[in-house]
């Protein structure tokens, strides 16, 4: 397949109207899940339910199609319980009472093939090195795009996570991120850096067109939001975590995430400070690496932070939900904003565990940050 096939060499309007201008630093900060708002809806009574809203996970019977593609594997799809309970009062809960992520509710999705990990440097390489594409990162805004921009400003770049050197207040996501000139998938840290001794690696600074882009070659899509957690929670029902309800068992970490003092220090307890190759834990009852943890993962749907009350007052159980016709934060009403789910290594109870499975992430669809990457499904 061509780069001309796919047609996203050039920016789009979308690309245009917001990734290249200052405000960049505001709308990744925000879109990196870390940054979550402090506004709080009028919550449903539905929100009173805790534990016991899960039901049990009802999986499909029906065999894999044939033999697995190289480096997928095979989820059943079923009906089961979607969405989280309020994890405040848990261990390792966090602060967030994840209000967007309930009601818990019914859905059912087919069966699907799914990547087994994260799409990784090299595999981003072949498909660049195959078509010619150009990531947003790497793009150069016009000055005509951005009238009255400093000339300063109009360069290709995306943005990083800085540590800062002493403990901060974290009601200021600015002070533990920067734009750097340069950085984009082959410099994920900046342009000194690269990803030779990478390979092995997941992508990151991948605008959700970059993904979608990498799909339309590899004959694949991205995962809807209810595949995505169907898929990570491995046919369990109700469970904090993807491998249990217990962080740590056995005191052994089960996925990449940050500990320590945020945003300063990450002790890598867990064996990292920062990202880690793919496959360094534990897989899941299905066979997925990575799906807590290490980096975010784009799904197709919109993000509307009272998507999962709409399903739920239809009564139905939701079958295959695509998510809503058009995204809506009420934060930032103007940004188109797509689904992050998983959580990355910058995930702490001290500020965001949206590592925890039925937990939703959000993303401003024209940018990407060195902690946001993806998989496919087909």
């Amino acid at each position: 397949m061509s780069a001309k096939s796919i047609s996203t060499n050039q920016p789009s309007s979308e690309r245009k109207k917001l990734v290249w201008w200052p405000a960049l630093a505001i709308l990744i900060a925000i879109a990196s899940g870390l940054a979550w708002f402090k506004f709080k809806p009028n919550t449903p009574s539905t929100n009173k339910l805790a534990m016991d809203a899960f039901e049990p996970t009802v999986e499909n019977k029906k065999p894999a199609p044939g033999p697995a593609p190289s480096g997928m594997v095979w989820i059943p799809g079923g009906e089961f319980s979607m969405g989280c309970a309020d994890p405040t009062a848990d261990l390792c809960g966090g602060t967030e009472t994840m209000f967007d992520a309930r009601p818990i509710h019914r859905v059912y999705v087919d069966g699907f093939w799914m990547d087994d990990h994260e799409v990784t440097n090299a595999e981003y390489a072949a498909f660049v090195d195959a078509t010619g594409y150009i990531t947003i990162a790497e793009q150069t805004p016009k000055a005509e795009d951005f009238p009255g921009a400093p000339p300063e400003n109009l360069v290709a770049g995306a943005v990083i996570f800085t540590p800062t050197p002493e403990p901060v207040p974290l009601n200021n996501h600015f002070q533990w991120w920067r734009y750097e000139h340069g950085a984009n998938w082959r410099h994920p840290d900046g342009p000194k850096s690269s990803i030779e001794v990478r390979e092995n690696f997941p992508a990151v600074h991948i605008a959700y067109e970059d993904a979608l882009a990498y799909c339309q070659w590899a004959g694949k899509r991205l995962p809807t939001e209810a595949e995505w957690e169907f898929a990570a929670r491995g046919g369990k029902s109700g469970n904090m975590y993807t491998w249990g309800s217990e962080f740590k068992p056995d005191g052994k970490h089960q996925a990449n995430t940050f500990q320590g003092v945020f945003p300063v220090t990450d002790a890598a307890e867990d064996g990292f400070a920062g990202i880690a190759p793919i496959k360094q834990f534990p897989a899941n009852p299905y066979g997925l690496y990575d799906v807590t943890g290490n980096v975010w993962e784009w799904c197709s749907d919109w993000y509307r932070y009272d998507y999962f009350e709409t399903l739920a007052k239809s009564g139905k159980v939701a079958r295959n939900p695509q998510g809503p016709e058009t995204p809506f934060d009420p934060v930032e009403p103007s940004e188109r904003k797509r689904i992050h789910r998983g959580g990355s290594f910058l995930c702490v109870d001290q500020y965001c565990s949206r590592y925890i499975v039925g937990s939703r992430g959000k993303g401003e669809h024209s940018t990407g940050t060195n902690h946001v990457g993806f998989r496919c499904v087909k």
